[in-house]
């Protein structure tokens, strides 16, 4: 059965008895992306309480049951207030850093402590889960697609990303355009966007759409989401298919008009097929091409305040 829900990830420290998560991370994107693809966010914005108590009561007990000294990953999706398992692995993961940097938690020299015998109540960081800290974190990926010809840059299971940056400040708007900025995103605020989604994200687009168009932004789009967003009032200019006469939907893209593609049409690794032509072309032209509505939400939500980059506040993460 696939869950489509939040996914999380918890990294925790174990003695064979006690455990220490120092925090959860959510991921922005919905399940069916890899984590390290994602963007990723702590602590945790959108998770009741309850929902956070079983995921602490579940690693604890994984962690006793493996009879892990060390280290171990468990990642959940949550759906409709129930936490599911996606996977449990008694071992670090690239995230370990990340986390020990934003919680202050030295995880690795814990775990390595754990691992020669000494037990977690006596480090000093307390067991269960640690207090969050004062900031907000954000983790956003970064791909090398521009290097890798033919490639598709649609997300799905397979891990693609080649690196990742952190952004770290008071509030999560503020952290994510740190960490979207610091992934390569220029954060243009008007300009012109190109949509092209598959059926199962038009009624999404139509919102995507009337929140690009609030900004200020021209709007294209191939034919079948023209037609769903101007049916629903959103000014839409449509465009020809990759299948079609010129000028078509790569001919735009290659005018420099663009600069924003929301793309999530059929995936594949034949660049031949017209949604893979539309994202490499994209990305071989150096425009954001954003392959999830979540992603395109979360860029929307920074270009929509008013806080830009050179007023955020420098956080050194040495001192939190």
């Amino acid at each position: 059965k696939y869950i489509m829900g939040t996914e999380c990830e918890v990294d925790a420290i174990c003695d064979g008895e006690n455990f220490l998560i120092p925090g959860i991370m959510e991921q922005v994107e919905r399940t069916g992306v890899h984590s390290g693809d994602s963007v990723c966010v702590y602590p945790a914005q959108h998770l009741t309480q309850a929902e956070i108590d079983t995921m602490v009561d579940y690693t604890g007990r994984f962690a006793r049951e493996l009879h892990v000294n060390g280290l171990v990953n468990v990642q959940y999706a949550v759906s409709n207030g129930k936490v599911y398992v996606i996977e449990v692995n008694p071992r670090s993961s690239r995230t370990v850093p990340y986390i020990s940097k934003v919680t202050g938690v030295p995880m690795v020299d814990l775990a390595v402590r754990c691992c020669l015998g000494e037990k977690l109540v006596d480090m000093g960081y307390g067991t269960g889960l640690h207090p969050n800290a004062p900031y907000v974190a954000v983790k956003v990926p970064v791909f090398s697609f521009e290097k890798l010809h033919g490639v598709d840059t649609q997300f799905g299971p397979e891990m693609k990303s080649t690196g990742e940056v952190l952004g770290v400040a008071k509030t999560f708007r503020e952290a994510l355009l740190k960490g979207l900025t610091g992934a390569g995103f220029q954060m243009k605020k008007k300009g012109a966007v190109l949509i092209s989604v598959r059926d199962s994200d038009k009624q999404e687009a139509i919102r995507i759409g009337e929140r690009f168009e609030a900004l200020g932004f021209d709007i294209y789009a191939t034919s079948g989401t023209a037609n769903v967003l101007n049916r629903h009032m959103v000014a839409t200019n449509s465009i020809r298919n990759v299948d079609e006469p010129s000028p078509n939907i790569i001919d735009l893209i290659e005018s420099g008009k663009i600069d924003y593609v929301v793309a999530t049409s059929v995936k594949g690794r034949h660049p031949e097929l017209g949604s893979v032509h539309i994202r490499r072309t994209a990305v071989e032209r150096a425009i954001p091409c954003l392959t999830s509505m979540d992603t395109v939400s979360a860029l929307l939500r920074c270009l929509e305040g008013d806080v830009k980059i050179e007023n955020c506040e420098m956080v050194d993460i040495n001192t939190i």
